[in-house]
């Protein structure tokens, strides 16, 4: 009888041991080592990675290049004619753009995010928004009627989109050679299992194994393979951090599953630039892509309303406006307290201490509440203003002008520093009618003249709160 064969994998680097250890020594995390069946049998089956063409190595002079990747304009229609407008949900020029001009034949493109989020609804409207693009949708976690009554709800031409329920992954590729698809989606790659692992579908052996095989077989083909996967609590991709490694692309879904509004950011991206990031609602007839995300951002409620700013923020090379509302009450319980949605918590603890420290407002005893309006999680300092002109204004019950943005990052002596691509910036808010923008005095000079906003300058905190809530 053959003897079966174990090993401890990482769950979250993929690092391999032939015993049970505290810690990784690979990632260092705690308690991830996870026993999993090597092989049970003396002469496993064979991956398709030991039946693939060997390559012969060549010289970098000898490489055939055309100097640029072929692409794929996912958005456009196989005919050539576009039957529908761009603000129709199943238009895609948003994730042509955030992949870097459409998909790289070849490529390996990995989709994550939470349950619910519109992974799958994502992924079915590419082949219903090109009725002429060959199309192979495996999905091994839904039937073909599921799939069928999902893309009727989407109202898109699906003429040549393949479904095939399956999830043994030679079986898949079997499939894959008989149809010569143009484009394959995976759904999802934690339910896909290859016979040459004895672990079963979804352990970090498993994912491994799958996810270089289907690299391995887009890059012989020339076949471009989006596979969606699925996110653990903490909201980073489930499996093995190798996972993201061997793909070329990762993409993944951000926002509240209770609300409409979705993002989608780039997280990596071999063929393009990375921190870009997609706008979507989610519709009843699917996820539609929203042009201007400065305008929902930017709630809309009446005049002389205390607590709100609005920051010109920069996310990837994409700007857009957001408003920030602060809350600041007396402390009910004697301890205040500090409580932040989609803004890290404890800069929002030191631009208090700023402001306490080297401004004056004495705000220690006092409770502080900061929300970023539309759901959405921002990191750009150049928030920072924004959000202390907010206290302020809640802590005085004097309301901000609403035709007023900041960008600017405030530093620990009350100082206002310069931020990157300050004229992206005021572009921006000049579009969205904003009449001033403040930002730092040390900000490189800005070349264009600008006609509907007025760009004014300063050096610290003191001098902006003067000028704001003393007109």
């Amino acid at each position: 009888m053959a003897k079966i064969k174990k090993a401890f994998f990482c769950s979250n680097c993929g690092y391999e041991s032939p015993k049970w250890l505290g810690q990784c020594p690979a990632c260092g995390q705690w308690n991830t080592m996870i026993e999993e069946v090597i092989s049970r049998s003396e002469s496993p089956t064979k991956s398709y990675l030991a039946t693939a063409i060997n390559a012969s190595p060549l010289k970098l002079s000898e490489i055939e290049s055309s100097g640029r990747e072929e692409r794929i304009i996912l958005s456009s229609y196989a005919n050539g004619t576009e039957a529908e407008s761009h603000t129709h949900s199943n238009n895609l020029s948003e994730l042509d753009r955030i992949l870097g001009g459409g998909i790289v034949k070849g490529s390996l493109v990995l989709i994550g995010g939470e349950p619910g989020i519109g992974k799958s609804t994502l992924s079915l409207q590419i082949p219903l928004s090109n009725p002429n693009f060959k199309t192979l949708y495996v999905s091994g976690e839904e039937s073909a009627r599921q799939i069928k009554l999902r893309a009727e709800r989407l109202n898109g031409t699906y003429n040549n989109c393949y479904i095939l329920p399956e999830t043994s992954l030679n079986n898949i590729i079997e499939q894959a050679k008989k149809i010569s698809p143009e484009l394959i989606i995976i759904d999802s790659i934690q339910t896909i299992y290859s016979t040459a692992v004895e672990s079963s579908a979804g352990s970090v052996s498993q994912v491994k194994e799958c996810a270089v095989s289907l690299l391995r077989f887009a890059k012989d083909t020339n076949t471009p393979i989006i596979i969606i996967g699925h996110i653990t609590k903490d909201g980073t991709i489930a499996g093995p951090k190798v996972l993201e490694h061997i793909v070329d692309v990762v993409l993944q879904f951000e926002g509240d599953t209770r609300h409409s509004f979705r993002i989608l950011r780039s997280i990596k991206n071999r063929f393009g630039a990375s921190a870009e990031l997609a706008v979507y609602e989610m519709t009843s007839t699917g996820l539609r892509e929203v042009l201007n995300p400065s305008e929902m951002f930017i709630s809309t409620h009446q005049e002389n309303l205390s607590g709100s700013a609005v920051a010109a923020m920069l996310d990837g090379t994409r700007p857009f406006l957001i408003e920030a509302q602060a809350l600041v009450s007396t402390a009910a319980y004697g301890t205040p307290q500090r409580s932040a949605t989609g803004f890290d918590v404890r800069r929002l603890n030191m631009l208090l201490a700023v402001l306490e420290k080297r401004v004056g407002f004495k705000i220690g005893a006092k409770d502080v509440f900061l929300n970023i309006a539309g759901g959405i999680k921002v990191a750009d300092p150049a928030c920072d203003l924004a959000i202390i002109i907010s206290i302020l204004s809640s802590n005085f019950d004097v309301a901000v002008n609403q035709k007023y943005t900041f960008a600017a990052e405030v530093g620990l002596s009350g100082e206002i520093r310069p931020v990157s691509q300050i004229e992206k910036r005021i572009a921006e808010a000049e579009k969205l009618g904003f009449e001033r923008i403040y930002i730092s005095s040390y900000s490189q000079k800005e070349e264009k003249q600008y006609k509907k906003i007025k760009v004014i300058r300063a050096a610290s905190v003191p001098q902006i709160v003067r000028d704001i809530f003393q007109e």
